[in-house]
């Protein structure tokens, strides 16, 4: 009785405040950010309030600690209220905004949390990153794999667009089986809600900055996924999109006014021609249609110029800062952004968060292209970006097919990417290179299963990725020699990992489950990678390199009084390497190779084995 009388209480207390609602004609429908924090660098912040026709409304703070409203904004749109408030000197509080015109009273419970101290380390070049799509990679929870309510009502392996269950519980289950592989970052691509029509599993078309898509989980499972990462030694780096949106976002589809998004919101293709906005010799017309072009229909171009949408934008990344504890935040399509809104939001994260790293998508095919995105860079003089990291997209290309061209000493094979790595001179900090073989937008660097049944291909690029300069990246299901190709489009392309779903007959996460060829992959990554972890050398190493000889290139990196040297047959035959040009890569007579921890002998010549991999670890 005693229950029911409480569960009587509660149904007229729901009732009672929704009467009281009605009668107050309160319609408040959502505030960002969900709270703000305390003890912020920067003093200002922006407080968006959307609700029904609340634009005249006067606002004040109630309960509120030295907290002052500097500025109120009204845009077109009646039904934003949009504040920027000082913290100067507040303490932690809980507060309420009062909002009146003498009719309607409406009060918004809120709180100024504490700002955590920022003491961890972020993410560099002694990690390496695990790029994995949440969607695809396990289902841990199928209870959420379709959300009523939601526009997107099918959930099926066998579609290759649809959504496929992938969740945070499925990605929390797995941390022990990336702590056993040796990765020590992971890069899930973007996990706020897609309340699309179809197509949302992908992550790129946001409708809710605030919210994590449920049919990933909540904010808190987030959270929890965070901190038990970081109980594992991994880090967790986000993916945030502020080039757009997607088009059923409510600041799209109740627009604050026409110039939050680019052509006044209406759909203009972007050229995609990112080259146009480094080129000093390009038209304004072609810039323009390049950075405030739409990258498709359904995701409508956020205006950064725009003073208000670029606040709110930045704010969203402080916010997940400081709510999950998050390492770092790799940025989705960074040139087609506007260049002044993303230096600033640099600036401000560094301002914040000193040493917090970010990595930058920009998809350019040529080293010079992309060093322009770099801070530093003396490319983009007397204009600096101002971001730290950026994507090796040439190295990638270079990676996927070096190893299948038999190598000379001038054009084809390993001696590309000795003309390639011999022009580093261009970037600003090759430390600062995210470098990797693939990711969700390529083909698989094993692009067949022919592909990845040559191991030894896979064994020559993953030793180049892993000791080579930069930020080393693996895509989810390198290790197990996942094959695919965007020949049948991205939805198979990006298939989802064995084992990750109840009824998965092959589990390539559990030792026991793997065939022969998965195994081979994991261990011999697993190998690398646990090596890896702990050689500075390889982290933060000097690269010395020669040109090709014999078909072999070798290469070395050096750290106060450690050196890795690296020696790779180009070739399908034995090659006899005399050794006399590398001493000064070889302070030893004697080094284990790590490939396949045996020592080897380093007197007057070595012989190579047809493509083999020697990386000599010198104490």
């Amino acid at each position: 009785m005693r229950r029911i009388a409480f569960f009587l209480i509660a149904v007229f207390s729901v009732l009672s405040v929704q009467q009281i609602k009605a009668k107050n004609n309160q319609t408040i429908d959502f505030v960002h950010p969900l709270c703000w924090y305390s003890g912020m660098e920067n003093h200002l912040f922006q407080m968006l309030i959307h609700g029904d026709n609340i634009a005249d409304m006067t606002p004040s703070l109630e309960g509120a600690n030295q907290l002052t409203i500097m500025e109120v904004v009204k845009v077109k749109n009646p039904n934003y209220l949009i504040l920027y408030i000082n913290t100067e000197n507040a303490p932690a509080q809980s507060f309420q905004v009062k909002l009146s015109d003498g009719k309607r009273n409406e009060k918004i419970a809120y709180e100024l949390k504490p700002k955590s101290p920022f003491n961890r380390k972020s993410f560099d070049a002694s990690d390496v990153v695990y790029l994995l799509m949440p969607d695809r990679f396990a289902n841990g929870n199928t209870a959420n794999d379709v959300v009523e309510g939601m526009r997107e009502k099918v959930c099926d392996s066998n579609i290759p667009l649809a959504r496929h269950g992938g969740d945070l519980q499925g990605m929390t289950a797995k941390l022990d089986y990336l702590a056993d592989l040796g990765i020590t970052a992971i890069w899930p691509t973007p996990v706020l809600e897609n309340d699309m029509e179809m197509e949302s599993y992908h992550g790129y078309a946001i409708t809710n900055y605030y919210k994590v898509d449920p049919r990933y989980g909540t904010n808190d499972d987030y959270r929890n996924f965070v901190e038990q990462a970081h109980k594992r030694g991994i880090k967790i780096v986000k993916d945030l999109v502020f080039n757009h949106c997607g088009s059923f976002n409510p600041l799209f589809t109740d627009m604050p006014q026409s110039d939050w998004f680019n052509f006044d919101g209406q759909y203009v293709q972007s050229s995609y021609r990112t080259a146009a906005v480094a080129d000093v010799n390009a038209s304004r017309f072609d810039r323009s249609r390049t950075v405030d072009g739409w990258f498709v229909k359904a995701m409508p171009d956020w205006n950064q110029k725009n003073r208000l949408v670029k606040d709110y934008l930045i704010q969203t990344s402080i916010w997940w800062i400081e709510f999950a504890k998050i390492d770092g935040i790799r940025q989705d399509t960074y040139p087609y952004c506007d260049f002044d809104a993303m230096v600033e939001w640099c600036e401000r994260i560094e301002q914040e968060y000193p040493g917090f790293n970010i990595v930058g998508e920009a998809w350019i095919n040529n080293n010079v292209g992309v060093s322009y995105w770099q801070k530093d860079s003396k490319l983009a003089a007397p204009r600096n970006t101002k971001l730290k990291t950026v994507m090796d997209f040439p190295l990638m290309s270079l990676l996927n097919y070096v190893c299948d061209e038999k190598t000379d000493e001038w054009d084809h094979g390993f001696a590309r990417l000795y003309e390639y790595l011999g022009q580093d001179g261009v970037f600003a900090d090759t430390n600062h290179l995210l470098t990797f073989l693939d990711n969700h937008d390529t083909d698989r660097f094993q692009k067949n299963p022919e592909m990845a049944n040559d191991t030894t291909r896979y064994k020559q690029a993953l030793a180049l990725l892993l000791t080579l300069r930069g930020i080393p990246q693996l895509y989810y299901g390198n290790e197990v020699g996942m094959a695919a190709n965007k020949s049948k489009g991205d939805g198979v392309l990006r298939q989802n990992f064995p084992g990750g779903w109840p009824g998965d007959t092959n589990d390539a996460f559990s030792v026991q489950g793997r065939n022969n060829l998965q195994a081979w992959y994991f261990n011999t990554t697993k190998n690398l990678l646990h090596w890896r972890k702990h050689n500075e050398a390889v982290h933060f190493g000097k690269l010395t390199h020669f040109h090709v000889r014999g078909g072999v290139y070798v290469y070395a990196r050096t750290y106060n009084s450690k050196t890795v040297t690296v020696m790779i047959n180009g070739t399908p035959e034995k090659a006899e390497l005399p050794l006399e040009p590398y001493q000064e890569v070889l302070p030893q007579k004697k080094a284990e190779n790590i490939v396949n921890h045996t020592m080897i002998s380093l007197e007057n010549t070595l012989v190579l084995q047809p493509k083999e991999v020697i990386i000599l670890d010198f104490d």
